[in-house]
């Protein structure tokens, strides 16, 4: 399981890394806060737990989705936007949250196409 915590221009090895669990969806997860991106791994929550004890992350602020490799599109579902009173829903249906993890998600993630 490989999780790459994105702080440089992403590289083909981090997508390749990315892709170990799942060949055609890279999993995402970003604290919209701290604008910290990490992919890959098998859970979401494993990227969680990484926030959260090596950043220091508040769980509000974390949400998960992905880049599905085979419609190049970046999605906003995961088990871990389940957030009782805030997220009733594996999608973010906040329409504020939906698009900061884009936009945060397309800064860091922005040269991904070209690398899958």
């Amino acid at each position: 399981m490989s999780l790459i915590i994105v702080d440089h221009k992403l590289s083909e090895e981090d997508v390749k890394a990315s892709l170990e669990e799942y060949s055609k969806y890279i999993k995402i997860t970003v604290d919209l806060e701290k604008e910290i991106v990490i992919i890959g791994g098998e859970y979401h929550a494993d990227a969680e737990k990484l926030l959260v004890e090596k950043f220091d992350s508040r769980r509000s602020s974390i949400w998960g989705g992905g880049y599905n490799v085979t419609t190049e599109q970046f999605e906003v579902n995961a088990m871990l936007n389940l957030k009782p009173s805030i997220n009733d829903s594996l999608e973010v249906l906040d329409p504020k949250i939906r698009n900061r993890f884009l936009e945060v998600v397309k800064n860091k993630l922005g040269n991904i196409q070209s690398l899958t």
